[in-house]
């Protein structure tokens, strides 16, 4: 059986692979190897429950519940609230666990589970591993100490969480956002009632489509997977902007005012440029990953900000911000940290202060991103080919220092192996499309030849 948990959590079919079962077996090896390594030392530990509207989610939510307080741990139920929204909760209530159950932009089929450490940081790989390890012990009838009596968990829905979030975005943006009209597409997901709340107790006039989810319809043509709504929405209104997130609203994706997107890396270069000016972007570096345009690099490189790449994944983009002491980073997808004022990715944070630069400036949300130039970029999946002699190919490497040569420096080669499917990556940036294209099917004509 392969590893459980995955870059983000636990993923899969709900009620296939993600059942009732394992999410009450996993909490409960959450509980007790946070137990052995001394985090509920000196006091009744506590964990902040929240999930997205999903209909897999009410089961999933009651399972997950139940390990809990069955393990002796109290639990405060927050409801249907974004995955930063959890984090956050589990930081500003002095909690020692934070769960959310969501698969983020997948399918409505799919759900997924997060742990947050105290604090509302991620949890280490080595305590994933100790509760993967923990999990299939008691799984394979390995017995447990139960707490019984007074020493069982108690459940209580803390209904406070909605406002408290609300709040603290409020209290950290910089400006108001008076007099913008902003649309938002909240994917039917977790943010449907968060993100325009904020929006409007910010300022802003609000104009919603996708906030009304009915456990079915998460993600469904809508949402920072499918802008075209959005881009109608934003054009039909006349609004300023456009913010659209994904469906546990821990990324966020714009369009300007003529229905043009605006990606993570955009959002990223906007916001670098205005934290640079209120002398927050500390070490004036951004993080971003090896993924990002290179517009965006030639973008940063102008602008006088260092940039720092890492692995593509928003964990690695934090690893890199916590371990320096970076401000900022993100990715293309949308996911973008501030870490300042956010644990993990939070779409809504990222909307708000997008909308507060527009707001703060006078200027469109498109001359703001026009800061950077996104070159053509091409991307092709080459399937069915052996992955991990990417970097032992003689002939491979011969033809992209060949293309590499060919593009010079407004082109850009990346091969990656993915990690989850047996496929080779090839991704080619250039500044003529038609460039970009032959280059990379050429790459990826040789990738099946030598590969293959």
């Amino acid at each position: 059986m392969g590893r459980l948990f995955g870059t983000d959590g636990v993923r899969g079919v709900a009620n296939a692979d993600l059942t009732a079962e394992l999410a009450l077996g996993l909490s409960v090896a959450a509980a007790h190897v946070l137990a052995e390594a001394g985090t509920f030392e000196g006091h009744r530990p506590v964990a902040v429950v929240g999930r997205d509207p999903r209909a897999s989610g009410e089961f999933l939510e009651a399972a997950v519940v139940a390990g809990l307080a069955s393990a002796g741990v109290d639990v405060l139920r927050v409801g249907v609230l974004p995955t930063p929204a959890v984090a956050y909760l589990t930081g500003a209530l002095g909690a020692d666990l934070g769960v959310m159950l969501s698969a983020s932009h997948n399918p409505m089929p799919d759900n997924g589970i997060k742990f947050f450490a105290r604090g509302g940081h991620k949890l280490a790989d080595e305590l994933e591993d100790r509760i993967e390890q923990t999990y299939r012990a008691h799984a394979s009838g390995e017995p447990w100490d139960r707490p019984t009596g007074a020493g069982v968990g108690r459940v209580r829905d803390y209904d406070q969480g909605f406002d408290n979030y609300v709040a603290h975005l409020i209290g950290v943006l910089p400006n108001r956002l008076d007099g913008l009209k902003v649309v938002i597409d909240g994917a039917h997901g977790a943010a449907s009632r968060v993100s325009p709340e904020a929006f409007s107790r910010a300022g802003a006039e609000v104009v919603t489509i996708g906030t009304d989810p009915d456990g079915l319809n998460i993600n469904h043509e809508c949402g920072s997977t499918h802008l075209e709504k959005l881009r109608a929405a934003v054009v039909e209104h006349g609004a300023a902007m456009g913010v659209a997130h994904d469906g546990d609203a821990d990324r966020c994706l714009a369009v300007d005012a003529a229905g043009n997107e605006i990606d993570g890396d955009q959002i990223l270069a906007v916001l670098a440029l205005a934290m640079r000016e209120a002398d927050t972007l500390r070490k004036n570096t951004v993080v971003a990953t090896v993924m990002s345009n290179l517009g965006f690099k030639l973008a940063m490189e102008r602008e006088g900000v260092a940039l720092v790449q890492t692995a593509v994944g928003d964990r690695y983009v934090l690893e890199e911000m916590k371990a320096n002491g970076f401000a900022l980073g993100g990715e293309q997808s949308g996911h973008v940290i501030v870490l300042d004022h956010a644990t993990t990715g939070d779409g809504t944070l990222t909307g708000l202060m997008l909308a507060a630069r527009v707001a703060a400036t006078g200027r469109s949300l498109a001359e703001l991103a026009g800061v950077m130039e996104r070159l053509p970029q091409v991307l092709i999946n080459v399937r069915d080919v052996d992955k991990s002699r990417v970097g032992q190919s003689e002939e491979l490497a011969e033809a992209v220092n060949a293309a590499e040569r060919e593009l010079g420096s407004t082109g850009r080669v990346l091969l990656r192996s993915s990690g989850t499917e047996p496929l080779v990556r090839v991704m080619v940036e250039a500044a003529d499309i038609e460039q970009a294209r032959a280059v990379a099917q050429r790459l990826a004509d040789v990738v099946k030849s030598a590969l293959g």
